[in-house]
């Protein structure tokens, strides 16, 4: 064997010996003295499932190129196989050199890549859950057949595991993942993936202790901890768990909290987490408070377009206020709140994209801080290019008209956030994933692109109604197609399954039991003619109601019938002034009351005719945002008045003498038939109606519903009296609101429908005041659910001087929300009334009640 031979085989083992050192501890493999070759023939062995050039083109290297052994080449070309995780061994061997010792020309050297590949994953079992925990967890790790079953799997899936269970308070939880190799029925080398989950015990936090606090106490750093809290035998919405990340963020809700009281300077010392046993742990938190700070001179550098006194009101510090940094640092810039009014804001409003805010402490002397506000403007941008993606089914045009951020305008952040809420209260769109992007801003151009990116969600709703209500079995079913398109109506290939994408709505609707049919239709166009927030409203009406004996629904007399035929037409327009949430809207409408050998309370006349011709004018304010479902801030207003023209002032008739007029009388007596048929032959009176509503988020995703309404029905003349219509009905779900007499129908939870009416004819005059806290399970697009509690309290008073707000009727309760695209909202609620219906004559509680809501109410 000459030296030169014995060179090379020498270098083969050195690399085949680096090579499996890569191999078993994943270290680069030494360069040393490496010799130079040609690379020649590369072959692949030890793989199954990629062919030979799949495996060399990982590598990087070809034939014919010049390399080093050892040398940096081949480490990468292994590092490279090791990087796509496909294999659990590499091995490199040198398996031929091709040259003569006695020239100068380069060798040739020939490697095989012996590889091992990752086996894959056959099935996965896990033990130590019950079984629907098994379900879900194996749900979340989505561990598939024939995922590759790599070292990197088992760490990240026992990792996911105990940090999911720690997260929910078992601080101890811990989770063994083993693997074993099987062969499936093709006798390919697959992995069974065997995982056993130990929660352990839950652990609760005993104690929270601090020291060094002496201006703030216990308590109050306590309450700062929004997320860790200490043992306490009733805390429904935080129960005691330790989370480290939450943990951490409580920290700096301590330090936040000395800011806010004027102690800049303080910080947490040390926190200790002490190990009291399996079941509960101890922590112990050292504080440094510092001195109490106040606020001193603040100047504002750089501005230009705002002077120092209009950026003075907004930043609302003035010298000698106990110094709070958190407020102070939110009144420059509130990151959580798109709509706060901060300095950032205003700059970001007004076209200042580019613009930077910065407060810098310029002196501290004693226990006064003296502030520099230093504003960079630069120039105003304007927007660009607007675009939207994602609509499917909606046309660009209806998106366009909602959207207020328009190309050559001021770039504007609260055009921004407020086209966001347009287009989630559209309800044609997944209102949780709309997201605005901004493209391409040019601090040189002035110009910034905007794309709102969008997702699609069922906007058509059917609704499947049962129920027992006005006397007897109710069902209804109604269509309400949320994004109709009219002007497609004769197309044929625009039917999916009716033509869409113009934004229009659409509503069809029919109600039967045995004693009443009713048949609607409504179309709204929101933007009527396409230019401007106008909408226009139709709608027309038809029920037939039948006589019923009233001590037994069964018997039904359909000879005896109360036909009501209606159509209403009406416009609303959104207003500048004062701010663009406000709507103004105008309605006339007109019902015919054909009354065919139908006996009533109601009337004196069997046989008769009622019209009522009114005018409604609304004003209302809605700025709930984003998700019309769940909304979680925001307040929506409405205030409306609904009026007859004042017949009584022309038409000459003296109601207070009709008994007395012999045109109204028969054999010389009042006819209180003809009488009737005069007073109600055109309806006179007014109707006002308020509601208001707010939403707050109060906790995390817990948002507060508040709500208050009020409804008055009043007349222009009292010898004429109030009108049999249009009255208030108070109580129950509302299944029972057959009728289409003008009533309003108030749901009132814990209590029958209609229960806290006085009067079977309805009532003029109502209150209700209700809270609901709402929590969602989830907001995805396919179904949104969430749970509730309310308490509510309602009045209902036949006169305005029986009216007595705190005379009310109480009510606690609990229920569950689904909306789902096709079928709208669906729940159930399960109300206590605490007071006795005043209908029913009884002196017990109403008590337990179960309501459904079925179907997207029209």
């Amino acid at each position: 064997m000459t030296g030169q031979l014995a060179h090379k085989l020498l270098i083969g083992i050195l690399l085949v010996l680096s090579t499996i050192s890569y191999a078993q501890q994943a270290t680069d493999i030494p360069i040393g003295e490496g010799k130079q070759y040609i690379l020649g023939d590369i072959t692949v062995t030890g793989t199954e499932s990629y062919n030979d050039a799949t495996v060399i083109a990982f590598t990087g290297l070809r034939s014919g190129e010049t390399i080093f052994l050892p040398g940096e080449r081949i480490s990468n070309a292994v590092k490279k196989l090791w990087g796509v995780k496909l294999f659990s061994d590499i091995r490199v061997y040198v398996v031929g050199i091709k040259g003569d010792p006695n020239d100068d020309v380069i060798d040739t050297v020939d490697l095989e890549f012996n590889i091992i590949e990752v086996p894959t994953l056959n099935k996965v079992e896990i033990s130590g859950l019950k079984k629907n925990q098994t379900k879900d967890l194996l749900k979340e790790l989505n561990l598939s057949k024939g995922a590759k079953a790599n070292e990197n799997l088992v760490t990240t899936t026992r990792n996911f595991i105990e940090k999911k269970y720690r997260d929910k308070g078992f601080l101890n939880a811990n989770a063994l993942v083993r693997i074993r190799e099987v062969q499936d029925s093709l006798g390919d080398k697959m992995v069974d993936m065997k995982i056993e989950v130990d929660k352990n015990e839950k652990v609760k936090i005993s104690s929270i202790d601090f020291e060094g606090n002496e201006q703030l106490s216990d308590k109050e750093l306590r309450k700062a901890m929004k997320n860790t809290k200490q043992k306490f035998f009733f805390r429904p919405l935080k129960r005691s768990k330790y989370v480290e990340e939450d943990y951490q963020e409580d920290l700096k809700n301590i330090v936040n909290t000395y800011k806010e009281q004027g102690f800049r300077d303080a910080r947490v010392v040390s926190d200790t987490l002490i190990n009291e046993s399996d079941k509960t742990i101890a922590l112990n938190i050292k504080v440094e408070e510092g001195n109490k700070y106040y606020f001193g001179d603040i100047k504002f550098i750089g501005n230009t377009a705002y002077s120092d006194q209009y950026l003075q009101r907004i930043l609302r510090v003035e010298k000698g206020d106990v110094y709070n940094g958190v407020a102070f640092d939110n009144q420059i810039s509130d990151p959580t709140d798109p709509d706060a009014r901060s300095l950032e804001n205003e700059y970001q409003n007004n076209g200042y994209l580019f613009s930077r805010i910065n407060a810098v402490e310029t002196k501290v002397q004693n226990d006064t801080i003296d502030f520099e506000i230093r504003i960079i403007e630069d120039n105003v941008a304007y927007f660009n290019n607007v675009t939207v993606s994602g609509n499917t089914r909606t046309n660009d045009h209806v998106i366009y008209r909602s959207i207020q951020s328009n190309p050559g305008d001021k770039y504007s952040k609260a055009a921004i956030i407020n086209s966001i809420r347009e287009l989630g209260q559209l309800g044609f769109f997944n209102a949780e994933t709309i997201n605005p992007r901004i493209l391409n801003p040019s601090q040189q151009d002035g110009t910034v692109d905007i794309e709102y990116e969008l997702e699609e969600a069922g906007a058509s709703q059917i609704e499947l109604q049962g129920g027992y209500g006005g006397g007897g079995f109710v069902g209804t079913l109604g269509l309400r197609f949320n994004n109709f398109s009219l002007r497609n109506i004769f197309n044929g290939e625009a039917y999916t399954p009716v033509p869409q994408g113009d934004g229009q709505t659409l509503a069809l609707r029919a109600q039967a039991s045995p004693i009443f049919r009713t048949y609607s239709l409504n179309f709204t166009e929101p933007w009527l003619g396409g230019r401007k927030p106008v909408s226009f409203n139709v709608s027309f009406s038809h029920s037939e109601q039948f006589r019923v004996n009233p001590t037994n629904f069964r018997q039904v007399d359909r000879d005896q019938r109360f036909l009501i035929t209606g159509a209403t037409i009406g416009l609303a327009k959104r207003l500048e002034w004062p701010d663009p949430y406000f709507q103004f809207s105008q309605a006339l409408s007109f019902q015919h009351y054909n009354l065919k050998n139908y006996t009533t309370n109601l009337f004196n006349f069997p046989n008769g005719f009622s019209n009522n011709l009114a005018y409604t004018i609304g004003l209302t304010r809605d700025n709930v945002g984003v998700n019309p479902i769940f909304p979680t801030y925001g307040s929506r207003f409405a205030l409306t008045a609904k009026m007859t023209l004042p017949y009584s002032l022309w038409n000459g008739v003296d109601y207070e003498n009709l008994e007395n007029n012999p045109e109204f009388q028969t054999n010389g007596q009042p006819d209180l038939a003809k009488i009737d048929q005069e007073r109600f032959r055109f309806l006179e009176y007014y109707k006002i109606k308020f509601e208001g509503t707010w939403y707050t988020q109060v906790y995390d995703k817990l948002v507060l519903q508040t709500k208050t309404e009020f409804g008055f029905l009043g007349a222009y003349n009292n010898d004429r009296g109030l009108v049999p219509f249009e009255r208030f009905f108070v109580g129950g779900d509302g299944l029972g609101a057959f009728a289409l007499d003008g009533r309003d129908i108030i749901r009132m939870r814990g209590y029958e429908n209609s229960a806290l009416t006085t009067s079977n004819d309805g009532d003029t005059v109502y209150n209700k005041f209700s809270l609901e806290a709402r929590y969602p399970i989830t907001l995805e697009q396919a179904a949104s659910i969430y749970v509730l509690t309310f308490a509510e309290a309602a009045g209902s008073y036949d006169t305005f001087r029986s009216y007595n707000p705190f005379d009310v009727q109480r009510s606690v309760g609990a229920g569950l929300r689904v909306f789902m695209p096709a079928f709208g909202l669906l729940g159930i609620d399960f109300g206590y009334g605490f007071d006795p219906a005043p209908i029913s004559n009884s002196l017990e509680p109403s008590g337990w009640q179960v309501h459904f809501i079925i179907g997207q109410q029209f």
